[in-house]
């Protein structure tokens, strides 16, 4: 029997101030424990335009608090670098012009020093101001505890896209370096795919407001959705399973790709996931996190495109699912304990969460009746709406206070460096 799956929140039970002051400075400080095994040179690093440096994810996290609280909130702030709100800003074309995303690699200034004396001036003055919040229950001190709740989130965001990017950019070094240098934890074994199967019928879809648990703006409102009957497959798809894809040519069938799918294969010469690499013997590597080891036939295969998955979906005769179908069969699903590995493996029943994004069919389009946040934050998702799919879950290297149900995260099809993998349906 499973129960319907629990999920920690990271704003549950913070209704005060002294409480969200304490899980500020613990999110900020696993920002700076993610960049310790970092080397100064390192910092700069951009390889693609897609990938950011790690300054300036240091920059801009700090950027998200000192803009959309001190100096909206806080009377007569002086932001700490007038220049700033410029150089860290992502995308937010209502409050400025953003500098340009692919030339952040030429930002050797501000230096480490002074985006972390940066981040420490925004940390004083974000926690001081707080403190004068503490005993107030108004519509100031709402909005801001809101806004903290907001950023906290956008801070967990960017530990998960630091190490997506530093994985992405050590790939292109060819001394293949390692960012820990500890040993990756062996799959187990992945065992045969197994399938369950789901009734479907009228169920509801999205973040209920009700729960007071925190939600992005487009995981809203909840509204009905009807399943036909379908099945799942009961964990992700193994290296070893996506290796017979690859063995019986399917990388070559033009039958099994979409057109756009097809024409992204040829154009960019893919013949397998983005981090595999043949050894001299011709067997197959993985660059991880770890360096580049030896594939393991039994973990997950990972950094997926939404055209591989499909791809590999209707070789192996089953299809993608549906996002309502994942989220109706995950919230019937049990949650593993967090991974102690940044290496997605294959677990039955218990990789919903914290192994690999997983893609689904469903492009990410607006739920009926949704209305993204009002001023700038509303940038935040509402206008990616196009052109992307939806993919559910979390991967292993997503903090695991940020997982939920609803989350619905979003990429372009041709998108693979991020922790992505593949879970099949079928109809029933």
């Amino acid at each position: 029997m499973t129960a319907t799956i629990q999920l920690p929140d990271l704003c549950a039970s913070m209704a005060d101030m002294a409480t969200l002051a304490d899980e500020y400075r613990k999110q900020r400080q696993k920002t700076l424990a993610l960049c310790a095994p970092l080397q100064a040179e390192d910092y700069g690093l951009q390889t693609a335009m897609f990938a950011s440096p790690p300054r300036w994810h240091l920059g801009h996290t700090t950027w998200f608090f000192e803009t959309f609280i001190l100096r909206e909130f806080v009377a007569d702030y002086q932001p700490v670098h007038p220049l700033y709100h410029t150089l860290f800003n992502s995308y937010y074309q209502g409050i400025g012009d953003p500098f340009p995303r692919a030339m952040r690699v030429a930002l050797s200034r501000p230096t480490n020093a002074e985006v972390q004396a940066y981040r420490d001036q925004v940390d004083q003055s974000l926690l001081k101001f707080m403190a004068s919040l503490s005993e107030r229950d108004d519509d100031q001190a709402r909005a801001v505890r809101q806004r903290l709740v907001l950023g906290l989130q956008h801070e967990q965001q960017h530990q998960e896209l630091l190490l997506s990017d530093l994985l992405y950019h050590f790939a292109q070094n060819p001394l293949y370096p390692a960012y820990l240098e500890s040993s990756m934890p062996v799959a187990g074994n992945a065992g045969a795919l197994s399938w369950r199967a789901y009734q479907g019928g009228l169920t509801e879809l999205g973040h209920e407001h009700s729960s007071k648990r925190f939600a992005f703006d487009n995981e809203s409102p909840r509204h009905p959705v009807f399943l036909a009957p379908y099945r799942l497959a009961r964990r992700l798809i193994s290296n070893a399973e996506f290796l017979q894809f690859i063995d019986d040519g399917g990388y070559q069938q033009a039958k099994l790709w979409l057109a756009d799918g097809w024409q992204w294969r040829q154009q960019q010469a893919i013949d397998a996931p983005l981090y595999w690499r043949r050894d001299k013997t011709g067997g197959w590597q993985e660059f991880t996190l770890y360096g580049l080891l030896s594939l393991q036939p039994d973990a997950a295969v990972s950094h997926i495109s939404y055209y591989e998955a499909d791809a590999f979906a209707r070789w192996a005769g089953k299809r993608l699912p549906t996002e309502a179908e994942w989220e109706h069969a995950a919230a019937q699903s049990t949650m593993s304990e967090p991974t102690e590995t940044l290496h997605a493996q294959c677990k039955t029943d218990a990789d919903f969460f914290g192994q690999l994004w997983q893609w689904t069919s469903s492009a990410y389009a607006p739920y009926p009746g949704f209305q993204p946040a009002s001023g700038a934050v509303g940038e935040y998702n509402g206008k990616f709406m196009c052109n992307q799919m939806v993919l559910r879950g979390s991967a292993c290297v997503t903090p695991y206070a940020h997982a939920r149900l609803s989350y619905r995260n979003f990429f372009y099809p041709s998108d693979r460096w991020t922790f992505t993998g593949i879970r099949l349906a079928d109809n029933d």
